[in-house]
């Protein structure tokens, strides 16, 4: 089974927005097993949508789609799909009892050109859409030749298509395939090396074929190792996927912080609420990135313990200790972790880390890698990952 992924709307073909569905869930085929032939990239016109679709057919046995599921005039996807099958747009009353809901519930009245939405060619499937009002589409369409293409189209917006995906679109391409089952995923955490990095430490994880499947991805200095198996059941699935975690654990060891959706900064707070203390944070250089994500990990966690964040501006000249001093002297927290000005090493921008604690201070330097925002996302989450070594350890600061 190989497949083929398009990509549909004018801001795309013009350079106006970046496409980032199809990198994304070409991502996900290749964890299941399902290469990725073709992208394409096409306007929002009934007479282009209706060449690219009929080639992809052709061509690929799985065809996803995004884009042009609207209510508007140019939202195309559902008429190329008809035109494309040879059959009429007939309306779903389900589809469209679900589309009124959403407006319902907001108190809001539902414009007439939204009834849009509930139409489908008359053998296609509603792939429902639980966060926005456009449902998905899934359909068998002939070949010219022999067979036919199984084709699924999804919102554009990636919220909500990576919603109806894992609701709908896995759970019917591991139905189809040889054996059926289920599939299920397993997704370690890593901070602390670079992806190669990892990858050169686990050199047979990541190859093709292997069973069950590994995908590394990377995204602000987070490397995910994602676990996929099949099976004919939840328990069978976890009962192959657990060597091969109990593996990269044993192999990553420290560099693994969490599991699916934890976040770094979410290891590091919780790390320093079991250990009974307590945390405020100052930083110079990466503009609240740090105060940023240990308030979010709060909010995810009521319990944990985020005493206060002070953010300075680039060209305060405090180190990195004196301002884990302040946070922690002026809020009360049995910790401060600050990060201090940028100097230059070598020619390398680099900047302090610095935890004081109640058994003493931890300072680490960190070299400004990267750009923009990933350089920042970087020197904070190596900063509270200094926080969850620490506490970990039991050594200086925790």
């Amino acid at each position: 089974m190989h497949a083929e992924v398009i990509a549909i709307g004018d801001e795309l073909t013009t350079g106006q927005r970046l496409d980032t569905n199809s990198q994304w869930i070409s991502r996900e085929l290749a964890v299941i097993g399902i290469p990725t032939s073709f992208h394409t990239t096409t306007t929002d016109s009934l007479d282009d949508g209706v060449a690219v679709f009929r080639a992809a057919i052709e061509r690929a046995d799985l065809v996803i789609a995004t884009g042009g599921l609207g209510p508007t005039a140019d939202d195309l996807t559902r008429d190329v799909l008809a035109l494309v099958a040879h059959e009429p747009l007939e309306l779903r009353t389900d589809a469209l009892a679900a589309v009124e809901s959403r407006f319902s519930r907001r108190a809001v009245p539902m414009p007439e050109s939204n009834r849009r939405q509930a139409l489908f060619p008359r053998t296609s499937r509603v792939i429902p859409n639980p966060d926005g009002t456009a449902p998905g589409i899934d359909i068998e369409i002939p070949r010219l030749t022999t067979g036919t293409s199984r084709v699924f189209a999804l919102p554009g917006v990636p919220a909500e298509m990576k919603v109806m995906w894992s609701g709908t679109v896995l759970p019917a391409l591991a139905s189809c395939r040889p054996g059926g089952g289920t599939i299920l995923f397993r997704r370690i955490k890593c901070f602390g090396a670079g992806e190669s990095a990892i990858e050169a430490l686990l050199p047979d994880l990541i190859r093709r074929g292997r069973d069950p499947l590994v995908g590394i991805t990377a995204h602000e200095a987070t490397i995910t190792l994602r676990i996929a198996a099949r099976g004919r059941d939840e328990a069978a699935c976890r009962a192959r996927i657990e060597p091969t975690e109990d593996l990269i654990r044993a192999t990553l060891g420290g560099l693994v912080f969490g599991v699916d959706d934890d976040e770094l900064e979410d290891a590091a707070l919780a790390a320093l609420t079991r250990s009974g203390g307590s945390l405020a944070t100052a930083e110079i250089a990466t503009r609240g990135r740090v105060a940023t994500l240990a308030s979010e990990a709060a909010a995810r966690s009521p319990s944990a313990c985020l005493r206060g964040s002070l953010v300075l501006p680039d060209h305060d000249a405090a180190t990195a200790v004196a301002l884990a001093e302040r946070a922690r002297r002026e809020t009360g927290a049995t910790h401060g972790l600050g990060i201090g000005q940028v100097g230059v090493v070598d020619g390398v921008e680099q900047v302090g880390i610095a935890l004081v604690g109640p058994h003493g201070t931890r300072v680490e330097e960190h070299r400004l890698g990267g750009a923009g925002t990933v350089r920042l996302a970087r020197a904070a989450k190596t900063a509270l990952d200094l926080v969850r070594k620490s506490v970990q350890s039991g050594g200086p600061a925790s």
